[in-house]
Protein backbone atom coordinates (compact mmCIF):
# COMPACT_ATOMS: atom_id res chain seq x y z
CA UNK A 1 0.00 0.00 0.00
CA UNK A 2 1.10 3.14 -0.94
CA UNK A 3 2.56 5.21 2.15
CA UNK A 4 0.36 8.13 3.06
CA UNK A 5 2.93 10.75 4.20
CA UNK A 6 1.58 13.18 2.88
CA UNK A 7 4.49 15.89 1.79
CA UNK A 8 6.27 14.43 4.94
CA UNK A 9 9.20 12.18 5.10
CA UNK A 10 9.34 9.38 2.35
CA UNK A 11 11.94 7.62 4.47
CA UNK A 12 13.38 7.69 7.30
CA UNK A 13 16.68 9.40 7.66
CA UNK A 14 19.37 10.00 10.32
CA UNK A 15 19.78 13.62 11.04
CA UNK A 16 23.62 14.79 11.68
CA UNK A 17 24.45 18.30 13.16
CA UNK A 18 27.16 19.66 11.16
CA UNK A 19 28.61 23.18 11.38
CA UNK A 20 27.03 25.84 9.06
CA UNK A 21 28.59 27.92 7.19
CA UNK A 22 29.73 31.34 8.87
CA UNK A 23 26.91 33.68 7.50
CA UNK A 24 27.91 37.42 6.52
CA UNK A 25 26.82 40.27 9.12
CA UNK A 26 24.07 41.37 5.62
CA UNK A 27 22.91 37.95 4.64
CA UNK A 28 22.89 34.48 5.36
CA UNK A 29 25.80 32.39 4.25
CA UNK A 30 25.30 30.79 1.07
CA UNK A 31 29.41 29.25 0.48
CA UNK A 32 29.92 26.07 0.94
CA UNK A 33 28.68 22.50 -0.69
CA UNK A 34 25.23 22.14 -1.44
CA UNK A 35 23.66 18.86 -2.96
CA UNK A 36 20.96 16.38 -3.03
CA UNK A 37 17.61 18.36 -1.76
CA UNK A 38 16.08 16.52 1.83
CA UNK A 39 14.16 13.29 0.86
CA UNK A 40 10.66 15.36 1.12
CA UNK A 41 7.66 14.34 -1.22
CA UNK A 42 7.99 17.99 -2.28
CA UNK A 43 11.44 18.70 -2.66
CA UNK A 44 12.87 15.37 -4.24
CA UNK A 45 10.57 16.51 -7.03
CA UNK A 46 11.93 19.74 -6.87
CA UNK A 47 15.80 17.53 -7.07
CA UNK A 48 15.39 19.12 -11.14
CA UNK A 49 13.74 20.97 -11.21
CA UNK A 50 10.26 22.14 -10.45
CA UNK A 51 6.93 24.70 -10.78
CA UNK A 52 4.47 26.05 -8.84
CA UNK A 53 2.12 24.65 -11.05
CA UNK A 54 3.71 21.16 -10.47
CA UNK A 55 3.77 21.46 -6.93
CA UNK A 56 0.16 22.43 -6.25
CA UNK A 57 -0.64 19.14 -8.54
CA UNK A 58 1.72 17.22 -6.55
CA UNK A 59 0.24 18.23 -3.23
CA UNK A 60 -3.78 17.68 -4.62
CA UNK A 61 -2.64 14.15 -5.69
CA UNK A 62 -0.87 13.21 -2.57
CA UNK A 63 -3.52 14.34 -0.29
CA UNK A 64 -6.49 12.50 -2.11
CA UNK A 65 -6.82 9.27 -0.13
CA UNK A 66 -7.98 7.10 -3.31
CA UNK A 67 -4.05 7.67 -4.12
CA UNK A 68 -3.25 5.89 -1.45
CA UNK A 69 -2.49 2.80 -3.41
CA UNK A 70 -0.17 4.47 -5.90
CA UNK A 71 3.49 5.01 -6.01
CA UNK A 72 5.56 8.01 -5.05
CA UNK A 73 6.89 7.79 -8.55
CA UNK A 74 3.47 7.40 -10.51
CA UNK A 75 2.50 10.61 -8.87
CA UNK A 76 5.40 12.47 -8.98
CA UNK A 77 5.42 11.53 -12.68
CA UNK A 78 1.61 12.72 -13.50
CA UNK A 79 2.52 16.24 -11.22
CA UNK A 80 5.61 16.74 -13.53
CA UNK A 81 3.41 16.01 -16.69
CA UNK A 82 0.98 18.16 -15.74
CA UNK A 83 3.44 20.81 -15.14
CA UNK A 84 5.23 20.53 -18.49
CA UNK A 85 1.75 20.34 -20.37
CA UNK A 86 -0.03 22.72 -18.81
CA UNK A 87 2.58 25.64 -17.58
CA UNK A 88 5.64 25.44 -19.97
CA UNK A 89 3.57 24.29 -23.15
CA UNK A 90 1.86 27.14 -23.33
CA UNK A 91 4.39 29.57 -22.68
CA UNK A 92 6.45 28.57 -25.46
CA UNK A 93 6.68 30.81 -28.61
CA UNK A 94 5.75 28.86 -31.60
CA UNK A 95 8.87 28.44 -32.75
CA UNK A 96 10.23 26.63 -29.73
CA UNK A 97 6.39 24.03 -29.99
CA UNK A 98 7.95 22.87 -33.20
CA UNK A 99 10.10 20.87 -31.52
CA UNK A 100 8.96 20.33 -27.84
CA UNK A 101 9.41 18.58 -26.14
CA UNK A 102 13.25 18.00 -27.79
CA UNK A 103 14.41 14.40 -28.72
CA UNK A 104 17.26 13.26 -25.99
CA UNK A 105 18.66 10.93 -27.75
CA UNK A 106 19.62 14.58 -30.60
CA UNK A 107 21.20 16.05 -27.17
CA UNK A 108 24.63 17.25 -27.91
CA UNK A 109 25.40 16.22 -24.34
CA UNK A 110 24.88 12.51 -24.83
CA UNK A 111 25.75 12.50 -28.69
CA UNK A 112 29.14 14.20 -28.29
CA UNK A 113 30.15 14.98 -24.54
CA UNK A 114 29.19 18.37 -24.62
CA UNK A 115 28.40 20.32 -21.51
CA UNK A 116 25.04 21.97 -20.65
CA UNK A 117 24.41 25.45 -21.15
CA UNK A 118 23.62 27.77 -18.38
CA UNK A 119 19.61 27.15 -18.67
CA UNK A 120 20.21 23.48 -18.31
CA UNK A 121 23.11 23.71 -15.89
CA UNK A 122 21.89 25.47 -12.99
CA UNK A 123 18.69 22.66 -12.34
CA UNK A 124 21.56 19.80 -12.88
CA UNK A 125 21.10 17.56 -9.65
CA UNK A 126 23.36 16.95 -7.12
CA UNK A 127 26.59 19.48 -6.10
CA UNK A 128 26.46 22.74 -6.28
CA UNK A 129 29.62 24.30 -4.61
CA UNK A 130 29.56 28.21 -4.05
CA UNK A 131 32.80 29.92 -3.38
CA UNK A 132 33.85 33.32 -3.09
CA UNK A 133 37.08 33.44 -5.40
CA UNK A 134 38.98 37.36 -4.25
CA UNK A 135 36.81 40.57 -4.21
CA UNK A 136 33.73 41.25 -5.57
CA UNK A 137 33.56 37.48 -7.59
CA UNK A 138 31.69 34.20 -6.62
CA UNK A 139 32.66 30.86 -8.32
CA UNK A 140 29.44 28.21 -8.73
CA UNK A 141 31.07 24.79 -9.01
CA UNK A 142 28.54 22.19 -10.50
CA UNK A 143 28.54 18.19 -9.95
CA UNK A 144 27.46 17.54 -13.60
CA UNK A 145 30.13 18.32 -15.68
CA UNK A 146 32.31 19.62 -13.18
CA UNK A 147 30.77 22.87 -14.75
CA UNK A 148 32.01 26.10 -13.02
CA UNK A 149 30.93 30.26 -13.68
CA UNK A 150 31.86 33.10 -12.61
CA UNK A 151 29.34 35.81 -10.93
CA UNK A 152 30.43 39.26 -10.90
CA UNK A 153 29.69 41.14 -7.12
CA UNK A 154 31.34 44.13 -8.12
CA UNK A 155 28.18 45.68 -9.11
CA UNK A 156 29.83 46.54 -12.86
CA UNK A 157 27.72 45.81 -15.83
CA UNK A 158 27.99 43.32 -18.85
CA UNK A 159 30.11 44.98 -21.71
CA UNK A 160 27.68 45.94 -24.47
CA UNK A 161 30.27 44.21 -26.92
CA UNK A 162 30.61 40.83 -25.26
CA UNK A 163 30.19 37.41 -27.10
CA UNK A 164 27.53 35.58 -26.26
CA UNK A 165 29.10 32.44 -24.12
CA UNK A 166 27.48 28.90 -23.23
CA UNK A 167 27.38 29.77 -19.57
CA UNK A 168 26.97 33.63 -20.37
CA UNK A 169 27.73 36.63 -18.36
CA UNK A 170 26.52 37.01 -14.53
CA UNK A 171 26.04 39.56 -12.31
CA UNK A 172 25.21 39.43 -9.05
CA UNK A 173 24.44 41.54 -5.86
CA UNK A 174 22.43 40.78 -2.38
CA UNK A 175 18.74 41.83 -1.87
CA UNK A 176 18.48 41.58 1.76
CA UNK A 177 18.29 38.12 2.86
CA UNK A 178 18.58 36.82 -1.24
CA UNK A 179 21.46 36.72 -3.51
CA UNK A 180 20.31 37.68 -6.86
CA UNK A 181 21.81 37.05 -9.99
CA UNK A 182 21.32 38.24 -13.66
CA UNK A 183 22.66 36.52 -16.59
CA UNK A 184 22.48 37.64 -20.41
CA UNK A 185 25.02 37.00 -23.44
CA UNK A 186 24.12 33.56 -23.32
CA UNK A 187 24.35 31.28 -26.42
CA UNK A 188 21.60 29.12 -27.83
CA UNK A 189 21.12 25.91 -26.35
CA UNK A 190 18.66 23.67 -24.50
CA UNK A 191 16.39 23.93 -21.62
CA UNK A 192 15.83 22.07 -18.46
CA UNK A 193 12.51 21.52 -19.92
CA UNK A 194 13.52 20.31 -22.80
CA UNK A 195 13.21 22.87 -25.71
CA UNK A 196 15.77 25.19 -27.07
CA UNK A 197 16.77 29.19 -26.53
CA UNK A 198 17.93 31.85 -28.33
CA UNK A 199 20.75 33.90 -27.22
CA UNK A 200 18.25 37.01 -25.89
CA UNK A 201 17.58 34.51 -23.30
CA UNK A 202 17.91 36.02 -19.83
CA UNK A 203 17.36 34.57 -16.48
CA UNK A 204 17.26 36.13 -13.08
CA UNK A 205 18.09 33.63 -9.97
CA UNK A 206 16.93 34.05 -6.13
CA UNK A 207 18.92 31.92 -3.82
CA UNK A 208 17.64 32.16 -0.39
CA UNK A 209 18.43 29.83 2.63
CA UNK A 210 16.06 28.26 5.20
CA UNK A 211 18.39 26.48 7.29
CA UNK A 212 20.25 23.43 5.62
CA UNK A 213 18.30 24.00 2.35
CA UNK A 214 18.91 25.86 -0.27
CA UNK A 215 16.13 27.05 -2.35
CA UNK A 216 16.31 29.15 -6.15
CA UNK A 217 13.46 30.55 -7.75
CA UNK A 218 14.70 31.13 -11.44
CA UNK A 219 12.56 33.67 -13.97
CA UNK A 220 13.74 32.84 -17.81
CA UNK A 221 13.19 35.22 -20.77
CA UNK A 222 13.19 34.63 -23.92
CA UNK A 223 11.75 36.67 -27.10
CA UNK A 224 12.40 33.99 -29.43
CA UNK A 225 11.65 30.67 -27.19
CA UNK A 226 9.21 32.22 -25.03
CA UNK A 227 5.47 33.99 -24.91
CA UNK A 228 6.15 34.59 -21.69
CA UNK A 229 8.41 34.45 -18.71
CA UNK A 230 8.54 31.07 -17.09
CA UNK A 231 9.42 30.07 -13.65
CA UNK A 232 10.56 27.65 -11.86
CA UNK A 233 12.27 26.09 -8.76
CA UNK A 234 14.96 24.30 -7.50
CA UNK A 235 16.17 23.14 -4.17
CA UNK A 236 19.45 21.75 -2.38
CA UNK A 237 20.51 20.34 1.09
CA UNK A 238 24.07 21.72 2.92
CA UNK A 239 26.24 18.76 2.24
CA UNK A 240 30.04 20.01 3.64
CA UNK A 241 31.51 16.40 3.63
CA UNK A 242 30.41 15.87 -0.32
CA UNK A 243 32.60 16.41 -3.04
CA UNK A 244 32.98 16.90 -6.70
CA UNK A 245 35.13 14.35 -8.75
CA UNK A 246 36.38 16.13 -12.07
CA UNK A 247 34.15 14.69 -15.22
CA UNK A 248 36.72 12.96 -17.65
CA UNK A 249 34.94 9.78 -18.37
CA UNK A 250 31.89 10.66 -21.14
CA UNK A 251 31.30 7.98 -23.04
CA UNK A 252 29.96 8.41 -26.37
CA UNK A 253 26.79 6.03 -27.56
CA UNK A 254 27.38 3.28 -29.94
CA UNK A 255 24.05 2.70 -30.81
CA UNK A 256 20.89 4.81 -29.83
CA UNK A 257 17.33 5.28 -31.08
CA UNK A 258 16.12 8.82 -32.06
CA UNK A 259 12.53 10.10 -31.45
CA UNK A 260 11.92 8.51 -27.95
CA UNK A 261 10.58 11.36 -26.05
Amino acid sequence: MFLAFRRCVLVPIALTLMAAPAAAQSHPGFEGMWSDPPVTAEDTFCAAFCTDAGLDRLRALLDDPANDTRSYTQLSTEADNHQRELYIRPRLSAAALKNFPLDPASDPGFLHCEPWGLARQIFARHQLEIRQQGNGRLEMRYGEWDARRTVDMSGRSRPADQRAAVMGHSVGRYEGDTLVIETAGIAPNRTTYAAEHGDQLRIVERYTRDGDRLLLSATLEDPSSLREPVVLKKVWHWSPTSKIAPYKDCQLPSEYVRGRK
